[in-house]
């Protein structure tokens, strides 16, 4: 497998492959794909952390999109949209796009990711429950399910309140 920077050339097949990734693949046009859509055209697109994984073939398996969200004024990764075709998952294709994530965000000396997803899942990369570090999503519903992973460049005065960027108010 090759976790690669997706290039214009991938975007009709990342936009099949988020469709057919999706919770409700059989729905004309899936909330992932629209998500996508206008994050794509906002100014948070995170060209750099936006990820196709390549089978052996050259086949797009997955994807990871990362965008910029806030806490306070310092921006933050947000894994935005992950997916894997259904009939490849479970072969470690979500686990190579978010660990190649969390290592470009580092790269980029990001202090942290945060992602809105399953405890279960991303446990496994050292996330853990936002206010473990002071930082609060913007549902309290979330609960535990709003994570984040710091990196390198962390300082514990990183607290407060993120804030997805705009899309995510409106997909």
């Amino acid at each position: 497998m090759l976790i690669r920077r997706e290039v214009p050339s991938d975007r009709s097949t990342v936009r099949a492959l988020t469709v057919a990734s999706s919770f409700k693949p059989h729905e004309e046009e899936p909330a992932e794909l629209r998500l996508r859509d206008a994050l794509r055209l906002g100014a948070d697109w995170i060209p750099a952390l936006s990820l196709v994984a390549e089978d052996r073939d050259g086949a797009i398996v997955g994807q990871a999109v990362c965008t910029w969200g806030r806490i306070g004024a310092v921006a933050v990764p947000n894994i935005s949209l992950l997916g894997v075709l259904p009939d490849r998952r479970r072969r470690g294709t979500g686990t190579a796009l978010v660990h190649a994530s969390l290592a470009a965000a580092d790269a980029l000396d990001a202090a942290a990711v945060v992602v809105l997803g399953d405890p279960g899942f991303y446990g496994r990369f050292g996330f853990r429950p936002s206010t473990d570090v002071g930082i609060i999503g913007e549902e309290p519903a979330w609960g535990d399910f709003f994570q984040v992973r710091t990196l390198a460049a962390y300082d514990v005065s990183l607290r407060g309140e993120f804030a997805h960027p705009e899309p995510f108010g409106s997909a």
